[in-house]
């Protein structure tokens, strides 16, 4: 069964970082494009950030442009969300995704096709 798994998540004070990691399971997603997403309490999952299949572009939201990056390993089938400059706002379950879009980076919930379980995120103040 294709997997996504997802860890690196916990808590950290405000301005500190975390590196979320990503690993494929049961199939390869090494061509496939990859996202993160992000859920807050009682808010929707939103877009966080979302790479090519061959890393060759990047796309992030507003809110955390220039804050975190997002790479991938292809040898080992991984996607990374590197996140600094942390705040209380950043406090979600954190969720990798693969597309089998790849023209294009896809930004949207309905362009993704397989999801990991999620990884808490919590940021205090």
């Amino acid at each position: 069964q294709a997997q996504l798994v997802e860890s690196g998540g916990g808590l950290v004070q405000a301005g500190g970082s975390l590196r979320l990691s990503c690993a494929a399971s049961g199939r390869t997603f090494r061509f496939y494009s990859k996202g993160w997403f992000r859920q807050a309490p009682g808010k929707e999952r939103e877009f966080v950030a979302a790479i090519t299949w061959n890393g060759g572009n990047t796309y992030y939201a507003d809110s955390v442009k220039g804050r975190f990056t997002i790479s991938r390993d292809n040898a080992l089938d991984t996607v990374a969300l590197q996140m600094n400059s942390l705040k209380p706002q950043d406090t979600a379950v954190y969720y990798c995704a693969a597309s089998q879009i790849t023209r294009v980076t896809p930004t949207t919930m309905r362009e993704y096709d397989y999801w990991g379980q999620g990884t808490q995120v919590a940021v205090s103040s």
